[in-house]
């Protein structure tokens, strides 16, 4: 993770960007963090039934195995079910983590989709008209995924296809959430002081809660010559409901204050979320490095 690292040689050129200076790093040293192999990903089914229009219905959950922070979705294609030695094509396809970047290690079964101004919760599913699942039913999904940080100049950078291979008859209602597998070193204290952009200092330093939202206080740190912007996005969370709430915006695009130099800024984002969702973590994603790239950290507030 990026906590206070070592000082890195800075090249000799600055852009100044709205009044700010960003200062850039050379490539080689910006790179993303990994916590092992990459497997892609994988999906269980957690529900079997049928749709209020009778097409077979499967409700599933979907477990980032790439050893990175990733996001991904189905590849626009239908998914195909085989069951009986048939093949049935499954035009209603919803899966993916909404355009967010999921922590490795995690699981995830919704988002928030829709539009900005219309924001619903999207369950993660396939609909099959015609389809039974039969014993040994198997349903194929291909899919195309990112890992890494995201990084506004190579948003396709690092971006790979693959196939989810699901087992109908191994559906599994009891499975827990958001932390699938734990990987040491990947989920830190919400208190964490993250080394953003220009050496800036980002610390949580408040958290309120209401029946219907989370409301995070964030301070900068700017200890350069400087005034600087630290982009962190919408600030989106997930908790033991395994659903991401947060409407997905490219953190890049989301506003963010002044810090001025060799001074602190104070500023709140907010994501609504139930009160009786709990176990959660912050997936943050923070400029670092250099403009418009952006490091993530799971932030563990599970006591809210």
């Amino acid at each position: 993770m990026r906590n206070k690292k070592a000082l890195i040689p800075l090249l000799a050129s600055v852009f100044l960007v709205f009044a700010c200076e960003y200062i850039v790093i050379p490539e080689e040293e910006a790179g993303g963090v990994s916590f092992g192999e990459n497997k892609g990903w994988s999906a269980v089914a957690t529900n079997i039934g049928n749709s209020d229009t009778g097409d077979l219905h499967i409700d599933l959950a979907i477990h980032n195995e790439t050893g990175e922070w990733s996001a991904m979705v189905a590849a626009g294609k239908p998914a195909v079910l085989t069951a009986g030695g048939k093949k049935t094509n499954c035009e209603t396809v919803f899966v993916g983590t909404g355009g967010q970047r999921l922590a490795p290690g995690f699981r995830m079964r919704g988002y928030i989709g829709g539009k900005q101004s219309e924001q619903k919760i999207q369950m993660l599913y396939v609909e099959c008209a015609g389809g039974e699942a039969a014993p040994g039913s198997k349903l194929s999904i291909d899919y195309t995924y990112v890992v890494g940080e995201y990084n506004y100049y190579e948003q396709d950078k690092n971006k790979a296809d693959g196939t989810l291979t699901i087992d109908l008859d191994q559906a599994d209602g009891g499975l827990a959430y958001p932390v699938a597998e734990s990987l040491e070193g990947l989920i830190q204290p919400s208190e964490l002081e993250i080394e953003a952009l220009n050496k800036v200092v980002l610390t949580l330093i408040n958290i309120e809660r209401s029946a219907e939202s989370l409301t995070f206080t964030w301070q900068t740190d700017n200890p350069g010559e400087y005034p600087t912007y630290i982009h962190i996005g919408n600030t989106p969370v997930i908790g033991n409901d395994g659903i991401i709430y947060g409407f997905y915006e490219t953190p890049d695009i989301v506003s963010a204050p002044i810090t001025p130099s060799g001074g602190k800024t104070d500023w709140t984002t907010e994501v609504k979320i139930p009160s009786t969702v709990t176990g959660l973590y912050i997936l943050l994603s923070v400029e670092t490095g250099k403009q418009r790239l952006f490091a993530n950290y799971a932030l563990d507030i599970t006591a809210q």
